[in-house]
C-alpha cells in the first residue's frame, strides 16, 4: 500500500495569506491546491486575524494535512510590520496546534535555497522553479504570495527526515517547551 503524507504550506500575511498543499507518495510531488486569502478589505488587524485563524482551520478540516509548514516572520526595520507578521504566523500555528497537525516552520533564505539554490532568489524564480518540480504548464493564480505558500510545502518536503528546518513543533506541550518565554 502506497503511504501519502499531504503537506499544508503557508506564506502568512496580514495583507495576502498564500498557501498550498502538495501530496507527496513515493517520493513524488504533487500539487493539490494553491490560493491566497485577501485580507487588505477587512477594517482591523483582529478581523484578519479572526479570518487567518478560521482560514486554516477549514484548509486543515477539507485537505486533512499530516504537517503544517510556515514561513517564518523575517526581520525587516518596521518593529509594527514585524509584529503584524508574528500575529498572524502565531495564529495560524495556533490553529494547526488546535487540530493536533505538527507544524515546522522556515526562513525565507531556507525555503529559497532548498527551491532553487539561491537563498537571495526572487519570488518569481521560486514560482518558475516550483512549476517546473512540480511538472505545471502554468500556475492557476496571479499572486506570488500564494506560489510562497507552495514553496513552503516543497521545501517542507525537501527538509523531511532530516533536522534542517528552523523550529518544529508537534503540539502545544512541544511548542511551550521550546519557547518557554512565550508562555507568561
Amino acid at each position: 500500500m502506497e503511504t501519502e503524507k499531504i503537506i499544508l504550506g503557508i506564506d502568512p500575511g496580514t495583507t495576502i495569506m498564500g498557501f498550498g498543499i502538495i501530496s507527496v507518495t513515493r517520493g513524488k510531488m504533487e500539487m493539490i491546491s494553491i490560493h491566497e486569502l485577501i485580507l487588505k478589505k477587512y477594517p482591523n488587524h483582529e478581523t484578519k486575524l479572526k479570518y487567518i485563524f478560521e482560514r486554516t482551520l477549514s484548509l486543515i478540516d477539507e485537505f486533512h494535512p499530516d504537517e503544517v509548514a510556515l514561513e517564518a516572520p523575517f526581520f525587516g526595520k518596521n518593529v509594527q510590520s514585524m509584529l503584524k507578521l508574528g500575529r498572524a504566523q502565531g495564529v495560524a500555528m495556533a490553529a494547526s496546534l488546535y487540530r493536533d497537525v505538527p507544524i515546522t516552520e522556515y526562513s525565507p533564505k531556507k525555503i529559497k535555497m532548498a527551491i532553487t539554490g539561491n537563498g537571495n532568489a526572487s519570488k518569481e524564480q521560486v514560482a518558475a522553479m516550483l512549476q517546473n518540480l512540480l511538472n505545471l504548464k502554468e500556475f492557476p493564480t496571479k499572486y506570488l504570495d500564494a506560489t510562497d505558500g507552495l514553496a513552503v510545502a516543497v521545501c517542507h518536503h525537501f527538509n523531511s527526515g532530516n533536522a534542517v528546518s528552523d523550529k518544529s513543533y508537534s503540539g502545544w506541550e512541544s511548542f511551550l517547551r521550546q519557547n518557554p518565554d512565550r508562555a507568561r
